[in-house]
């Protein structure tokens, strides 16, 4: 499958950088972070917590996509996206926090303490490097 498949089925569509929508993502994000940060991970709470830190890195995606003028409708299409952004690891690291993230949200899938430690701390070096290369100048 490639990125463009996503675009002919209509899961992913063309539009224009909004920077706006772009700085607000980036922003929403940050304090999604912070908010994530001051969180107790326990045996109770690190399932929820590890897919909120999804949504952070698909949000900064769907940032990195509108820039690029993609509105992306299905996350699976993100694997794609980094993939033809030359971003094989990252696309392949993003695929595991997906299947984790569904296990969790539609398997019921219980994430040890030592395990959302791990993860989390994945997502947010993955986070950082993509602000860093992709967004920096547009969030100016």
């Amino acid at each position: 499958m490639k990125f463009d498949d996503f675009i002919r089925n209509g899961q992913v569509r063309k539009t224009y950088p909004d920077i706006s929508l772009i700085k607000s993502l980036y922003e929403n994000t940050l304090n999604d972070l912070k908010y994530l940060a001051n969180q107790k991970i326990n045996e109770i709470s690190s399932r929820k917590i590890v897919a909120n830190y999804y949504d952070c890195l698909r949000s900064i995606l769907e940032a990195i996509a509108i820039l690029d003028g993609y509105k992306v409708y299905q996350h699976e299409a993100f694997v794609f996206f980094l993939k033809e952004k030359g971003e094989e690891l990252s696309s392949i690291k993003f695929d595991r926090f997906r299947d984790i993230r569904n296990r969790i949200n539609y398997y019921g899938k219980d994430i040890s303490v030592e395990e959302a430690n791990e993860i989390i701390e994945d997502i947010k070096k993955q986070i950082e490097y993509l602000i860093r290369k992709y967004l920096k100048e547009a969030i100016k």
